[in-house]
């Protein structure tokens, strides 16, 4: 297997253990964070917290290396302003996680649990990946 891979695969694997340990597999989770005018529950906001305090700690330690461990070089990010292709994605993807309660990463990892909602929801995302694509490629946006 190609370093690369092994990485991805590494990390995938710590995120979802991490989403299982955290508890945002349950959707539960996920909608009492988003219910600000009930019963709230911070839980999200304290794991969010966290992946951001560890990505502020190690990015600088990971920069001051010459390059990354598994490629060439770092990747340089266009600086690009918001527009209405990120505007609209965002609140769909807001929406639908409100409505469902998961984001792609803990609905992959909650899969293995067969849980009934998931095996709509899951081929549903799937397909709204593959329409996005579809409609890009009509209007020959990448």
């Amino acid at each position: 297997m190609r370093p690369s891979l092994l990485s991805a695969f590494l990390s995938g694997l710590v995120f979802a253990l991490g989403l299982g340990l955290a508890g945002m597999t349950d959707p539960a989770n996920v909608l009492g964070f988003l219910d600000i005018a009930g019963d709230w529950n911070p839980r999200l906001a304290l794991v969010m917290g966290g992946a951001i305090a560890v990505h502020a700690a190690l990015r600088p330690l990971i920069h001051r290396r010459a390059r990354p461990l598994f490629a060439a070089r770092f990747p340089v990010l266009p600086a690009s302003r918001p527009d209405a292709k990120l505007l609209v994605g965002s609140a769909l993807f807001g929406v639908g996680w409100g409505l469902g309660g998961y984001c792609p990463g803990p609905a992959l990892t909650a899969l293995a649990t067969g849980a009934a909602p998931l095996l709509v929801f899951v081929p549903a995302m799937f397909a709204g990946f593959y329409l996005a694509q579809v409609l890009q490629a009509r209007r020959g946006t990448a």
